[in-house]
């Protein structure tokens, strides 16, 4: 058995699993406090919520960790029930997306851990010690495409994989008809992103001349691939997952990075600027300044965009989880 802890913030770190764990060899527990019910998973731990208090008190204990709390029944709680999941299971592994508190635990009762590195600049002291710890990590992107320094003392465990999308492998879908106008598919996520349907619905009868289409302001979909295929921009986040689906779809793409810790979002949308496979802008342009960008976007070559190695991504990440369940053999109960 191998247990994958998936933050609760968004839908990102869900879908990413989904996409990874149909790859892995072994059966694998979920432990969350999100609502999960996929038969990719084996089995589901639901985890008390930890942010639920109303009296936060040192939560980073003197900046050594990210989210404890004291005297927090819902932290409480949830550490215990990951505790008793891995004495009840003894999991031969851990993948911990993303949790430095989690993985520290993990590993104190001996357990392997997978930690998925995220982009930005890591370096602080929480941030440090999971690197330290983890038995392998894993890299959502090309190395070729962004390098962050931090990495490179980790260099010998760390796996870029490239990113990890859940249409890898879909065929494109062709467009009913052809339409006299661009397409403009505008992507938000359901962690928060710097734009509205309001703005949107502005640019819209500003500029008629593109048919401008959204996804995740108020009109959520669990199905994105046929709105995906057929625009010819996109413009969106810049969220690991979000990334990944705009390059397996090679769409020509204009990032608008969501405000993350870390400058995670950031981070990577400089980074694919500066690589040329997308374009990147700090916040929601002027109404009057879309044009001139939607038109730069569509002059980027959008074949760049297989340089962020989205076909196979999800199977190189399984295949580094198995190699560290495989690894260690579990220990054996003595005789009584």
């Amino acid at each position: 058995m191998i247990g994958y802890y998936i933050h609760h913030h968004g839908v990102g770190h869900l879908i990413r699993a989904r996409a990874l764990c149909a790859e892995i060899d072994s059966p694998v527990t979920v432990l969350s406090s999100m609502p999960v019910d996929d038969p990719v998973f084996a089995r589901t731990v639901v985890l008390p919520a930890d942010d639920a208090g109303t009296d936060v008190v040192d939560p980073t204990a003197a900046d050594r960790l990210h989210w404890v709390p004291k005297a927090d029944a819902g932290l409480r709680d949830r550490m215990a029930a990951v505790s008793g999941w891995i004495a009840a299971e003894r999991p031969r592994a851990l993948v911990v997306d993303v949790s430095v508190e989690v993985a520290l635990l993990a590993r104190l009762h001996g357990v392997p851990v997978v930690s998925m590195a995220l982009p930005g600049t890591r370096t602080d002291a929480p941030h440090t010690l999971v690197h330290d710890i983890a038995d392998a990590l894993i890299a959502a992107w090309p190395r070729a495409v962004y390098d962050p320094p931090w990495l490179h003392p980790y260099a010998d465990k760390t796996h870029y994989v490239g990113g990890i999308s859940r249409f890898a492998d879909h065929p494109p879908i062709a467009p009913r008809d052809t339409p006299a106008r661009p397409t403009v598919l505008v992507l938000a996520g359901a962690g928060g992103s710097g734009f509205t349907a309001a703005s949107v619905r502005e640019c819209a009868d500003r500029h008629p001349q593109y048919r401008w289409r959204t996804a995740g302001l108020d009109d959520w979909t669990d199905d994105l691939w046929p709105l995906l295929s057929t625009a010819d921009v996109v413009i969106a986040h810049a969220g690991q997952g979000a990334v990944a689906d705009i390059a397996a779809a090679g769409k020509p793409a204009v990032f608008i990075p969501a405000q993350r810790p870390f400058g995670e979002q950031h981070a990577t949308a400089s980074a694919l600027a500066d690589a040329g496979l997308a374009l990147a802008v700090d916040e929601w342009p002027g109404p009057h300044e879309w044009p001139a960008l939607i038109d730069a976007a569509l002059r980027l070559d959008a074949s760049r965009w297989r340089q962020w190695r989205t076909n196979g991504a999800a199977g190189r990440a399984a295949a580094v989880i198995d190699h560290v369940a495989r690894s260690v053999s579990p220990a054996r109960t003595p005789a009584a």
